[in-house]
């Protein structure tokens, strides 16, 4: 509420705007029953809303990420990399966990996309395991999404889906390929009866219903499927999971959290999250290993094959030309050239790796499927390191591209340094060849000096000592391949994760996260309080009307002469007809304060006293009715004048007929006698204003009113009149120079601040003199009225006056209200 101080009225008038906080707090202590309702709203809704509201829960894991190295075939070689020790892969496992592709692994390996509910209080609850069957769904059709598909069961053995659509099409996901199709639905109520275990082949619903461990199912028991979206599922849990180090005094250690509303489907979540993050890390960890056995599986196919042939060949060989044994001299040379031929075989081994792996590196961009190169007993040490190194960054660039774009300065640099290590391995294998190469022409020249030895045995001994050469060789070949990939299975499966779980989620009885009840009761009581505060505020600024005396005399220096209380009446004659009420005494009271100030100024004659106010619905009526009562009470000669010609009304109370008053004498029509009426209160007489004249001002500004004043001052002792609203119009001015004191009335809670500008600058400039205020709708015990310290004080106040110049017609809403606060 702005507030309008003004200096002395003498010395001008100043506006300043300050905040008046004793009347604002005045205002809420008014109030506080609606402050106090408000508050409990508050309470009450915080108090729905936390039972309404699910329990959220919180719960965590913990594991190891190590760095364990395992050696395959030579201490030189390894088939597990070292991706920047444990802090490096510390990184990178925080990544992998957070991935759509890791997080789409567990929830389809737990089918988090197929909820179970159940009909709660407030809504449908999540029962996950606790639903006492399982659905397997067929994950080559769709199932509907979004929709609660209802399982009522009748018996042990057979069951109902029920449900109800409003569409005849929705949305469908076939949990295989995780395409969405469109389903046809049925419109309207739907149910279908089925037994347990049998295949339900709906548009909607595919899949079969059987116990969950064995269980028992009862009848009548409820239960609700509902399928979500999954990749909507997995953004859920890939946004949800947090991970975290333990501490920074355990940097090899990861805590796990996820939050939600089953604890149990928490608990699965994070403990398969781990398994499945330790399986992957085992399976890339392994990568080299497993590459190395399949090359090692077809080299041994080939073999094999060989080696069957060889045998069936040397079979027949042995019935048909019957040899079966030479001279001891040939089957040494045999031996050696066998020997040879054998080292040839390897050699021509190690050359097709080369070459096979000379054209993977120059036509393939993916090198985390290249074979160790000690399978074929390549033992150059710069190859091994290459190969070992290229495979390693491979597998790291792998691991980082679930979480980097393929721009990246990171991807970029582990392309260059796999670039020049392929470079290096280029050089390297085109070196190695050519030693194999000249190797293997030394071997071709000793072989052919050999078998040069040995054409001088007979065809058949010849043929037979190739075949058994071929045979042999052949065998060893393959125990060799059998004894390397026995190798390569033990360091496989001697091979551990370097992701260990140390602490499993569990279910203690713990971990709830929300809702925060205190906070919410405490979020309650703020906002229940500071709510009604800040309306009361706003209500406050926005009040323009005077509210208490001590008001009016911070703006205003014209005095206050009276205060007239609330009183229900149902006419204004209260002085005469309850003459001992406590608003007949503040009539009384005014009426000596009149006098005082009447004596000060004596004059022949009798004294005339103006009422006006600044609006209609004031009291200006009411006051004017009654101060002419309690003069008249008194014995004082007195008359009333209806002057207000616009909106006459004091003749109603009298049982006065309107039809002639001061307008008739005015004009000339009748003499003052005939529109003077004596009233049945003793030495008081009425003037009805009369019917209303097109000319009001003009008529109160004719001569024969002051002629009129003149002489009731010579035949009454006190000439009371009723003018129309100040603030309104002019009329009341044109009757300020014949009274020798003028009452103002201000009525609480209803005349505006404004209006005592108004007064204020008619009194400097002279218009009115000898003006006072009086007080109507006067409140003692009033909030608003603080600090004023004199007056009755009474709860009374005046009838039935009505609007004279505004008709208000029905309240609005926004009134109402207002009227319905103030009366708290």
């Amino acid at each position: 509420m702005a507030e309008y101080e003004y200096e002395d009225i003498d010395q001008g008038e100043s506006g300043s705007i300050n905040f008046d906080f004793r009347g604002y707090l005045f205002k809420v202590l008014n109030l506080w029953k609606f402050v106090l309702a408000c508050i409990g709203v508050a309470l009450i809704i915080a108090y729905f809303i936390n039972v309404r509201k699910q329990n959220v829960y919180k719960l965590d894991s913990l594991i190891s990420v190590e760095n364990d190295q395992n050696p395959f075939f030579t201490a030189n070689t390894s088939i597990s990399f070292n991706w920047g020790g444990v802090s490096g892969k510390m990184g990178k496992t925080i990544t992998t966990l957070q991935t759509r592709t890791h997080n789409e692994k567990v929830v389809d390996s737990l089918k988090s996309y197929m909820n179970y509910f159940v009909e709660g209080k407030y809504r449908k609850v999540d029962v996950y395991k606790d639903a006492p069957f399982v659905f397997e769904l067929d994950k080559t059709k769709p199932q509907v999404l979004g929709h609660f598909i209802g399982v009522r069961f009748l018996s042990g053995d057979s069951f109902e889906i029920f449900t109800e659509f409003e569409s005849e099409k929705g949305s469908g996901q076939i949990y295989d390929t995780k395409a969405r199709v469109p389903v046809s639905l049925p419109v309207g109520p739907f149910s279908k009866q089925y037994q347990i275990g049998e295949l339900i082949d709906l548009p909607f619903l595919h899949g079969v219903i059987k116990p969950r461990n064995e269980r028992t199912i009862k009848s009548g028991l409820e239960f609700f499927l509902q399928f979500s979206n999954f990749d909507n599922v997995v953004h859920g849990y890939k946004q949800g999971i947090g991970v975290k180090p333990y501490s920074n005094s355990s940097a090899s250690v990861l805590v796990l959290s996820l939050a939600g509303t089953n604890k149990a489907k928490i608990v699965d979540y994070l403990n398969t999250t781990a398994v499945i993050l330790s399986e992957s890390e085992l399976e890339r960890k392994n990568l080299y290993a497993t590459n190395t056995i399949k090359f090692i599986d077809s080299s041994l196919a080939a073999v094999n094959a060989n080696l069957k042939d060889y045998g069936e060949e040397m079979n027949t060989f042995r019935k048909e030309n019957k040899v079966f044994d030479v001279s001891m001299e040939m089957t040494e040379i045999s031996n050696k050239l066998k020997d040879l031929e054998s080292q040839k075989e390897v050699e021509i081994t190690k050359l097709n790796y080369l070459d096979a792996l000379e054209t993977y590196l120059r036509t393939k961009t993916d090198y985390t499927r290249i074979a160790a190169p000690s399978s074929v007993g390549i033992e150059e040490a710069n190859i091994m390191s290459s190969v070992s190194k290229i495979t390693a960054l491979a597998i790291e660039r792998q691991s980082m591209e679930y979480s980097m774009r393929e721009d990246s300065e990171i991807f970029k640099d582990i392309d260059r340094r796999i670039n020049a290590e392929k470079n290096v391995l280029l050089e390297t294998i085109d070196a190695t060849k050519s030693t194999i190469k000249t190797l293997m022409n030394s071997l071709q020249r000793n072989i052919a000096n050999l078998e040069a030895k040995l054409s001088g045995l007979p065809e058949d001994q010849q043929e037979f000592l190739k075949i058994q050469r071929k045979l042999d060789i052949s065998q060893e070949a393959y125990n060799v391949y059998m004894d390397k990939r026995s190798e390569a299975a033990i360091v496989k499966a001697a091979n551990v994760s370097d992701i260990s779980i140390i602490d499993e989620a569990k279910d203690i009885g713990g971990g709830l996260i929300g809702p925060n009840k205190s906070l919410n009761y405490m979020m309650g009581l703020m906002l229940g309080f500071f709510i009604p505060m800040f309306l009361i505020f706003v209500i406050f600024l926005l009040d323009h009307t005077i509210h208490g005396s001590d008001e009016v005399e911070r703006l205003s220096k014209i005095p206050i002469i009276g205060l007239i209380g609330k009183y229900r009446y149902h006419n204004n004659l209260v002085v005469f007809e309850k003459p001992k009420s406590a608003v007949a005494e503040s009539f009384r009271s005014i009426r000596s304060s009149l006098q005082f100030l009447l004596n000060k100024a004596p004059r022949e004659g009798g004294r005339t006293i103006m009422i006006t106010s600044s609006v209609s619905g004031e009291g200006k009526t009411f006051c004017s009715i009654n101060v002419a009562t309690v003069y008249a009470l008194s014995g004082k000669k007195t008359i009333l004048l209806g002057l207000d010609l616009r909106k006459p009304k004091i003749f109603d109370d009298f049982n006065l007929s309107n039809d002639n008053g001061m307008v008739n004498y005015l004009i000339g029509e009748k003499p003052f006698d005939e529109v003077k009426y004596q009233t049945h209160i003793d030495n008081l007489d009425v003037v009805p204003a009369g019917p209303i004249p097109p000319n009001p001002s003009e008529l109160l500004m004719s001569p024969k009113l002051k002629e009129l004043i003149a002489t009731l001052r010579e035949n009454y002792d006190i000439i009371i009149l009723d003018t129309p609203p100040l603030g309104l119009v002019t009329d009341a001015l044109e009757l300020v120079k014949y009274a020798d004191t003028s009452l103002f009335m201000i009525r609480l809670d209803y005349t505006k601040k404004g209006m005592l500008q108004l007064i204020n600058a008619k009194y400097r400039a002279g218009e009115i003199k000898n003006i006072h205020f009086i007080l109507n709708f006067y409140k003692h015990k009033t909030n608003h009225n603080y600090g004023y310290g004199y007056g009755y004080g009474y709860g009374y106040g005046y009838g039935v006056y009505g609007n004279a110049y505004h008709e208000s017609g029905d309240k609005g809403i926004f009134k109402k209200v207002k009227a319905f606060l103030k009366r708290i």
